[in-house]
Formats: structure tokens, C-alpha cells, sequence
């Protein structure tokens, strides 16, 4: 096998498992690990993976400020998989905050047709539209700037709103969650503050989000692994990153 086919092979590898060690490559390829280990290095300086101790990890991603309505077509099964197990989850009077999110949106057009009696809290104006006809269910509106982009209100007035509600479970989109550095993140700086403040407010803290923004990270952080009880997600993730959540006792759901 020539040097090139093997890099690309070794990247495929990287890409479906997110980690890989010298060793299992070195059988894998019939090839010494000292030769991995530089096949490694040079995928590294091509920005596409990152070298740990012993192997190497898939470079992580940027998470970018696209429009939350258009991200709303993204992985549509996937986000509905993740409103089912909201809808499990809630309980007879919970007050819940669902927080400008693609994924929330999904959450609110399949809560809405619950028969059990809730308050949701948001400050993302397509959630409450989305619950105009649920007369069992009671909605409140967070002021503030409003960013057209983000589809929902934001700044020092929503964080000061949201102080004053005692919320049983929040549900909070991210653009990236780092297992390694112990870190929330976003790609919007008035958001990600209001973000922190509503996970400050929750009795539970859940993060709604695909499987893949383990491995993004958006400019600004908004919180850690010790401030957030559940995890729901589309898919099982990887073996490594149950480990790692384990760690901080933050449990899965997917």
C-alpha cells in the first residue's frame, strides 16, 4: 500500500472512530509504529487530526453562527429523536426553559401536543408561536434585545429576567461540548451569557444537541461539565467520550 492510500485510510479510521492508537494502526497496516507515529505527525501539520499520547484524535471543529431557523432542516431525524426524549422526560408541573435552539424548536413543536400541564419559559420567538393552540400548557416570554439572526432575545435584560424564575429543568443548545478541556461553548458572546445564567437558575440541567458538536467548539464559553446533570443526543457516542462524561457524572440519554 502506497504512503498516500494509507494517510487517507488512517484519516477514514480517525473520522469514524474519533480515536485511534499507534499500536492498532501499526497491525492494522503491517507497518512499524515509528512509521504511523510520522504518518500521524504529517496529517497532523495538514490540520487534520490531532496527535495524543500513544495515538491520535480527530481536529475539532468550529462551530459558526448560522442562522438558528435554517439550522432548524439539519439532521431533522436526529433532532426529532431528541424532542422524544424530552417528551419522556417531562413530568405533571414542570417548569422548563427551552433556550434559542434549532433543536428546542423541534422540542416545542413536539411537546406541544403533551396532555400534561407545564410552564415552558423561552426566549426564542418561534417556540412561542409553536404552543398557540396547547391550552394545558402555560407560556412565558423573556424580553430583551432582539437578534434577528438568533431568532430570540438576548443581553443584560433577559440575563436579569431569568434570575427571578425557579426553573425544574432546563434544556440548553450548544455549539460544542469539550470532554478534553472541560468546557461549554458557543458561537454568539450576548447568548452564551444567558446560556450561563439559565443554567445558574435549573434545578437540572439538560444539553440538547447532535452527536457531532462533541467534537466543535464555538468562540465563547458558557459553562463546564459540572454544571450540566444530562446530555441527550441523537446517537450513542463514542466509547471515550462516555468515559470522559463519567468523570464529571454527567449521564447520556439518546
Amino acid at each position: 500500500m502506497f504512503m498516500e492510500e494509507r494517510l487517507e485510510k488512517i484519516l477514514e479510521i480517525i473520522q469514524d472512530k474519533k480515536k485511534v492508537l499507534v499500536k492498532d494502526l501499526s497491525e492494522k497496516f503491517n507497518v512499524s509504529e515509528s512509521m504511523i507515529r510520522k504518518d500521524l505527525q504529517r496529517l497532523e501539520k495538514e490540520g487534520k487530526i490531532k496527535r495524543t499520547y500513544g495515538g491520535a484524535i480527530l481536529e475539532r471543529g468550529r462551530a459558526y453562527n448560522e442562522n438558528t431557523t435554517s439550522r432548524v432542516f439539519v439532521n431533522i431525524e436526529g433532532k426529532e429523536h431528541i424532542a422524544k426524549v424530552v417528551c419522556d422526560i417531562l413530568e405533571e408541573e414542570d417548569v422548563i426553559f427551552l433556550d434559542i435552539s434549532s433543536t428546542n424548536l423541534t422540542i416545542a413543536s413536539m411537546i406541544r401536543n403533551t396532555t400534561k400541564n407545564i410552564t415552558v419559559i423561552t426566549n426564542m420567538n418561534r417556540i412561542l408561536m409553536e404552543f398557540d393552540y396547547s391550552p394545558n400548557i402555560e407560556v412565558i416570554s423573556v424580553g430583551g434585545t432582539f437578534n434577528k439572526r438568533l431568532g430570540g432575545t438576548v443581553g443584560a435584560y433577559t440575563v436579569e429576567q431569568i434570575k427571578h424564575f425557579n426553573i425544574d429543568k432546563a434544556f440548553v443548545g450548544a455549539g460544542g461540548v469539550n470532554i478534553e478541556e472541560n468546557f461549554l461553548s458557543n458561537f454568539n458572546f450576548d447568548e452564551s451569557i444567558v446560556k450561563k445564567e439559565i443554567l445558574k437558575n435549573s434545578k437540572k440541567n439538560y444539553i440538547v444537541m447532535d452527536d457531532e458538536k462533541f467534537y466543535k467548539d464555538g468562540a465563547h464559553k458558557f459553562g463546564t461539565l459540572e454544571d450540566v446533570d444530562y446530555i441527550i443526543t441523537d446517537k450513542a457516542p463514542d466509547d471515550t467520550v462516555k468515559v470522559e462524561l463519567e468523570k464529571y457524572d454527567v449521564k447520556v440519554i439518546y
